[in-house]
């Protein structure tokens, strides 16, 4: 089965969306960005009124933050989609499109985790429900 785009999975009517989905990565700040804009403050700042140090610090405590923050929710979804390994998930693909299958593996993908189910990557908003795979109990021995 082909998937082509991954981002027309539908939302529940009382689903957020996550914040640290960027629609347009051109449009997200790095630290380098910050750092640049930082420079060019100092750089143009009023001679006669310079910023404080305390101001820069707590900026940068913010940016640093924000950073571990960001960090932090990338770990969570790894987590979340190493929890569903051995699984059986249903996806819901498109408005008329749903499979399911047991979840073979977890790949990065632009630095977000992807299930992999019946050897397809899908994005964890895919899946509307987690099914835990039964295995049998092993055979005893007998002596």
């Amino acid at each position: 089965m082909q998937v082509n785009s991954f981002n027309t999975a539908p939302v529940a009517k009382d689903a957020t969306p996550s914040s640290d989905f960027a629609p347009n990565p051109a449009q997200v700040l790095t630290q380098k960005d910050f750092l640049k804009l930082l420079v060019t403050q100092m750089q143009n700042q009023n001679p006669l009124e310079p910023q404080s140090d305390t101001e820069m610090a707590a900026q940068m405590a913010q940016f640093t933050s924000l950073q571990q923050t960001s960090g932090m929710s990338a770990s969570l979804q790894m987590m979340q989609a190493d929890s569903l390994l051995g699984n059986t998930v249903d996806l819901q693909i498109d408005a008329n499109t749903a499979t399911s299958g047991v979840v073979e593996g977890v790949i990065m993908q632009n630095g977000t985790p992807q299930i992999v189910v019946n050897g397809n990557a899908y994005q964890l908003s895919q899946v509307v429900a987690v099914i835990p795979t039964v295995t049998p109990p092993a055979n005893p021995t007998t002596n």
